[in-house]
């Protein structure tokens, strides 16, 4: 899959691309990458992309030509190297708020092209006109929309094949249909014992039946003492067993 990332600074991308486990999907392709500077396409010795808003007001606004020009570039680009196209996906505080299944669904196609807007926004005529989707990561606004390019970006490439050391670690995330949708347990490792605190005596008692029971009651007790809203969907579909509803009903650890 390609993503296509429009952006006034391609050069926070680099970093990204080259770090941690993720920097696999990159550097083998499955999850292309491709970074488009708008300002190549604005006109002017000083290669302008934004301007005072019409009305007045505080900020700038990106212009719509620079971006409409990078756009058809890419579909040109796109169109000779692979055929299809691909959406216009703009990150916006209007936007749906991303969640694993959105994860899931941008990882299992062809990739998209990522707008990251700065300023006071960009003009409304290109969003209406060009613009297929857009995403929020929730309810605070972030200098531009490189951040969240970022965040989708790792976030489907993690989903890719040989990407993690075990190819079945993303199934046991927080949210996965795996987990019936519910955050992931509590984790340790060595010591056993550290600043007079051990380890869960399951974990350590070797038998896989037991730990993964232990497992399964953590992970309800966690999600209904942090996300109780997850709770509410997973019985709403009826994904919570009769040992899970009892084990809600039980007296509750203040630790977790």
């Amino acid at each position: 899959m390609r993503f296509d990332v429009i952006t006034l600074f391609p050069e926070l991308f680099a970093p990204f691309l080259a770090s941690g486990v993720t920097r696999r999907a990159y550097a083998s392709g499955q999850v292309a990458v491709q970074l488009w500077n708008p300002r190549d396409f604005a006109e002017g010795n000083y290669r302008r992309v934004d301007d005072r808003p019409f009305g007045g007001g505080p900020g700038m606004v990106m212009l719509a030509e620079p971006l409409a020009l990078c756009l058809a570039a890419i579909r040109a680009a796109r169109a000779e190297n692979e055929g299809a196209q691909a959406p216009l996906v703009l990150f916006s505080p209007i936007g749906q708020r991303l969640d694993h299944a959105g994860v899931e669904q941008w990882g299992q196609g062809a990739g998209a092209v990522l707008l990251c807007g700065r300023y006071e926004g960009i003009d409304q005529r290109f969003i209406d006109r060009f613009v297929d989707a857009q995403i929020s990561l929730g309810d605070f606004v972030l200098s531009g929309g490189e951040i969240a390019a970022m965040a989708l970006l790792d976030a489907v490439a993690r989903l890719q094949p040989g990407v993690l050391h075990d190819a079945g670690s993303h199934a046991l995330d927080s949210f996965n249909p795996a987990l019936d949708g519910l955050l992931d347990c509590p984790h340790y490792t060595r010591p056993d014992v550290w600043q007079g605190e051990g380890v869960p005596a399951e974990l350590l008692s070797g038998h896989h039946a037991q730990i993964e029971q232990w497992r399964r009651s953590q992970r309800v007790l966690f999600t209904a003492r942090h996300r109780p809203d997850l709770i509410a969907a997973a019985r709403a579909a009826g994904r919570l067993s009769p040992a899970d509803e009892a084990q809600l009903r039980a007296p509750q650890d203040s630790r977790l």
